[in-house]
């Protein structure tokens, strides 16, 4: 095998070596990554979530109190009075007709729902034990959370995963608490608005204290999602790291061919020439002081050395004329 072919099969067998540890190394991490990307993901929708719940509560709710306020010829009922006096006795503007969207839950389900439609793989939840919707109702896994949000009230936000019947889930999730603003609707049935009776009945949502942890805001995505981005990300790498290493490899190659192969290629010929008594040679060219260039001249110098010795051999192996013989061509 020659040499640059030796030194290729080391390099791509270190090279490989190097890679496989890498990989091992880089796929963990690309997992992790992968996982804190989505659950900061996670993070902002749930900022965005609160903010459309502070939206709600700050402008929405007081545009459609003003709103209801303008409406001409409504009667006013007795549960209408208690209702106004109880806003009033807190300070909280309320319409008197009851619209789920001015409820900052609703909004900001609603508004995450438009979300899904580009995020298809996150979704998102306001669990409570003691609903209005029944749709915010906690599943058994959600009600722990719950539990260990009010046991440890230190506690302000959780991630882990969960078991689906589609594989496992990685949640974020933080405790939600009533607000004052809440209180109107949500204290006995008797003080909320008729509609919203109507609409959800008198038997949950009611009982909120300020400041209680009422619900757990829950944002969800299967496990697959950061594992497929790690994938992705794990290919890229490997793929960019394999097109280094064959740059590298052809570089080193013609590096090595053109600074030690071709050197020593005409050293092993002159050398050969120099066995066959070929003596007339040129010397080496000799430049720089590198390896190489010592050993050129080290092989000049070894040049001029055998062939000093082989036309010192030459001269010592010619005949000597015996002594007192007269030399050819003359007459006694």
């Amino acid at each position: 095998m020659r040499l640059l072919a030796k030194f290729s099969l080391i390099f791509v067998v270190v090279f490989g070596v190097g890679l496989s540890a890498a990989a091992y190394l880089f796929y963990a991490q690309l997992q992790s990554n992968a996982r804190e990307q989505v659950l900061y993901n996670a993070k902002l929708m749930m900022e965005t979530a609160l903010a459309m719940r502070g939206y709600t509560t700050d402008q929405v709710a007081p545009a459609l109190t003003a709103a209801a306020a303008e409406v001409p010829g409504r009667a006013n009922s007795a549960s209408d009075d208690v209702f106004r006096e109880l806003c009033a006795k807190h300070g909280i503007g309320v319409a008197k007709v009851f619209r789920p969207e001015r409820i900052p839950a609703f909004a900001a389900t609603e508004i995450f729902n438009r979300l899904r439609r580009k995020y298809p793989e996150y979704s998102y939840k306001e669990a409570a034990p003691n609903p209005t919707n029944p749709r915010d109702r906690a599943l058994d896994w959600e009600e722990d959370l719950i539990k260990g949000f009010k046991g440890q009230p230190e506690m302000t936000l959780v991630d882990g995963e969960r078991e689906t019947p589609l594989g496992r889930s990685l949640f974020l999730a933080q405790p939600l608490r009533a607000a004052k603003s809440c209180l109107p609707c949500h204290s006995t049935p008797s003080n909320a608005p008729e509609e919203m009776i109507k609409l959800y009945g008198p038997a949950n949502g009611f009982g909120w204290q300020e400041n209680d942890i009422i619900a757990a805001q829950i944002v969800s995505v299967p496990v697959s999602v950061p594992v497929q981005m790690a994938g992705r990300a794990f290919h890229h790498l490997l793929l960019s790291l394999l097109l280094v290493g064959i740059a590298t490899l052809l570089v080193l190659d013609l590096v090595l061919y053109f600074v030690v192969i071709r050197p020593v290629t005409i050293f092993a010929r002159q050398a050969d020439d120099i066995s066959k008594g070929h003596l007339d040679v040129p010397e080496l060219a000799v430049g720089g002081r590198d390896e190489i260039s010592v050993l050129a001249a080290a092989f000049n110098r070894m040049h001029r050395s055998v062939t000093a010795a082989l036309k010192l051999l030459e001269r010592e192996e010619e005949p000597v004329p015996p002594a007192g013989s007269a030399p050819q061509g003359h007459s006694g």
